[in-house]
């Protein structure tokens, strides 16, 4: 089930619940090999294209494939690291303007028994309310596919 807040033009809040413990949820989001796997959603994500070093302080970045062969670049700077409840980090893209820091994303894991609900949000007020509309639906397909990995067990 997904929650948004499609009406706010300066951030995307969306929430999930995901029949996985916090713990495989955390690792998704921190591990390269399982965020290649659905970051993007349909749009491959090279493993070898994916640079994580999870701490406050720490960079990441991925490029992924578009289907007439370019490239999207994305990176940011964790900001907070508590596993496995709480990643708070920057995100940027090429289209950011030169020195930004990028939007604000913060991913907060609350354990319901045998499940785990996420509350997603991406903060900053740096794209227009047509690019945040797009950006959630991206998030939401990218959260389908993050459903997938965790089902696999």
């Amino acid at each position: 089930m997904t929650d948004t807040s499609g009406d706010d033009p300066h951030g995307i809040a969306l929430n999930r619940t995901f029949d996985a413990r916090r713990e495989r949820v955390f690792e998704a989001w921190t591990r390269p090999e399982h965020f290649a796997y659905w970051f993007g959603g349909e749009v491959p994500v090279p493993a070898d294209r994916v640079a994580m070093d999870v701490r406050p302080g720490g960079t990441w970045s991925l490029v992924m494939r578009t289907p007439d062969g370019g490239e999207l670049p994305f990176s940011g700077v964790y900001r907070e690291v508590v596993p496995p409840e709480r990643l708070e980090f920057t995100l940027k893209d090429a289209t950011a303007p030169r020195g930004a820091e990028g939007e604000l994303v913060r991913v907060t894991l609350t354990e319901a028994g045998d499940r785990t609900e996420m509350a997603f949000r991406q903060l900053g007020g740096n794209l227009t309310s047509e690019q945040y509309l797009q950006a959630e639906a991206g998030w939401a397909g990218f959260f389908d596919r993050l459903a997938e990995l965790l089902a696999r067990a």
